[in-house]
């Protein structure tokens, strides 16, 4: 119990099971975790097994499942194969509770992250029944130390009536200090502004406060987060990143970005995103920022190379090699990142204080700019909007990145109308696939038809593209924004029937 510094905490210390017996059927469930890092290890899968038990013994036994972002995906999984979510949100990325959402058979609201907090306090999801957080340690005075995210757990631990900690000492010790936790946060009208001017400020304090009374149980672990793994960038990745990396290099030279340090970054999830970090440091970049969700592996890598001086986020989403360069080189990383609850690493007023570089991941856009980042084949749900709209919509630069195609060519990524919209066209700056880059800055709905057609999408389907738009061009009193509004979905209709958007 070397991690529980409190008497008063010690005294509470029980099983995962005794624990989970304090979340009851119809529960509202507020668990720590974005990214995977730092999802509870025990009390959750203790709490599938109450579940499925209670299914087979004929009772029904579900909760409301509220979180920072994305959790481990074991965790997800579990709590979905024995039926046991009713409500999810704000954002999820595993197959079976997919599946469910799809189905019908799971409600999922899909908010943007920095939203979560302001509407958990107004009570749109109700009460807050049980919390169940990860964390690295308790102090004497009986704070506790965050762990590999920070996400949404304060608040969880404000509105929460009954909290269960797990205390996991895998987490390394020597990453007490690198979270900045902030409490001036307020509902309208009592709202004050976010004195960040940099990447590197701090404005808060390092460790989470609760109150000791709605603590009903503190279990211990020594458990590794869920790595999140990457492959190494394909081409198609590769490519992409070389064209956001010129486009850097133009901005400079027509001094609309710092020579060497650019403005501070901002990137999503994912293999784009890793590879179009991981080039940065190619690019002769010294003393970058970023002020991001996640930090990957390849931002370790910038960090140690000294292309980044500092990288502020609100989790580690790091593969089991990140994860062993971390708690390797703790006392380094230490004093160059910092994590911060997602409240404040997506919040709008920052973002824009700072002229963040927002570049994220897209399903599809189309011909105008606008782009559709959560749902296949504009019905079924992916994952979530997530924090791309906090970043694109408020960002200096607002960049949109996908390969040209997907599915072996069968489906384009570039398409006449998106059939569900998640960034309008005012929040679409440049778009960007393997094909090239179209910069749609300053361009009327014609002009970026054009753009976006000759250098984003893929050279099997501009012809279909091109046909559309010279089509729609010549219709008289077509308007603005010309659409063919029989024929604007022909290229998912076409899918649906045939398994290919080509004809």
């Amino acid at each position: 119990m070397n991690r529980i510094q409190s008497s008063l905490f010690r005294q509470k210390v029980t099983s995962a099971a005794e624990a989970a017996t304090a979340i009851h059927p119809g529960d509202t469930v507020a668990i720590s975790g974005f990214a995977s890092a730092g999802t509870p290890k025990v009390v959750i899968p203790a709490l599938a097994d109450r579940i499925h038990a209670a299914r087979g013994a004929g009772s029904n036994f579900t909760v409301n499942l509220l979180t920072g972002a994305s959790v481990s995906t074991e965790t997800e999984r579990i709590l979905a194969e024995v039926d046991g979510i009713a409500l999810r949100m704000p954002y999820q990325s595993e197959a079976t509770a997919r599946r469910k959402i799809n189905d019908g058979r799971m409600d999922y609201v899909d908010i943007h992250l920095s939203h979560v907090a302001q509407q958990v306090w107004e009570g749109y999801y109700g009460n807050v029944d049980v919390a169940v957080v990860e964390v690295a340690g308790v102090t004497e005075s009986g704070e506790l130390i965050p762990s590999a995210s920070i996400g949404n757990n304060k608040t969880w631990l404000d509105v929460a009536d009954r909290i269960i900690l797990e205390v996991n000492s895998w987490v390394p010790a020597a990453m007490e200090g690198m979270h900045d936790v902030y409490y001036g946060t307020a509902l309208p009208p009592n709202r004050k502004p976010l004195e960040i001017t940099r990447v590197q400020d701090r404005i808060g304090q390092p460790t989470y406060r609760v109150d000791p009374a709605k603590v009903v149980a503190v279990v211990e672990t020594n458990v590794p987060d869920s790595a999140s793994e990457l492959t190494e960038p394909d081409d198609v990745s590769l490519a992409i990143a070389g064209h956001v990396l010129d486009f850097f290099a133009h901005e400079v030279k027509a001094g609309r970005l710092p020579a060497d340090t650019l403005l501070p970054l901002q990137a999503g999830i994912g293999n784009v995103a890793n590879a179009v970090l991981g080039g940065l440091d190619r690019g002769g970049y010294r003393a970058l920022t970023c002020y991001s969700e996640v930090i990957q592996d390849s931002m370790l890598r910038l960090i140690k190379d000294g292309a980044v001086a500092h990288a502020s986020a609100t989790s580690l989403a790091l593969s089991a090699k990140g994860l062993a360069e971390l708690t390797d080189n703790i006392d380094f990383y230490r004093e160059h990142i910092t994590l911060r609850p997602q409240e404040i690493s997506n919040h709008p007023e920052v973002v824009r204080r700072l002229g963040i570089i927002a570049m994220n991941g897209m399903l599809e856009a189309d011909i105008y700019g606008n782009v559709n980042s959560t749902h296949v084949m504009g019905t079924k749900i992916m994952n979530g909007i997530g924090g791309s709209g906090d970043f694109a919509r408020n960002g200096y630069l607002s960049m949109f990145l996908s390969p040209s195609t997907a599915k072996g060519g069968a489906i384009s990524s570039i398409v006449p109308m998106v059939p569900h919209v998640d960034h309008t066209e005012h929040d679409t700056q440049v778009l960007v696939t393997e094909q090239g880059l179209a910069d749609l800055r300053g361009l009327s709905p014609r002009r970026r038809s054009q753009v976006v057609i000759d250098r984003c999408a893929h050279p099997e389907f501009r012809p279909l593209l091109h046909d559309y738009v010279a089509r729609a061009q010549a219709t008289p009193g077509i308007g603005h924004t010309p659409h063919l509004l029989g024929e604007a979905f022909s290229f998912h209709e076409r899918f649906l029937a045939t398994g290919s958007m080509l004809p």
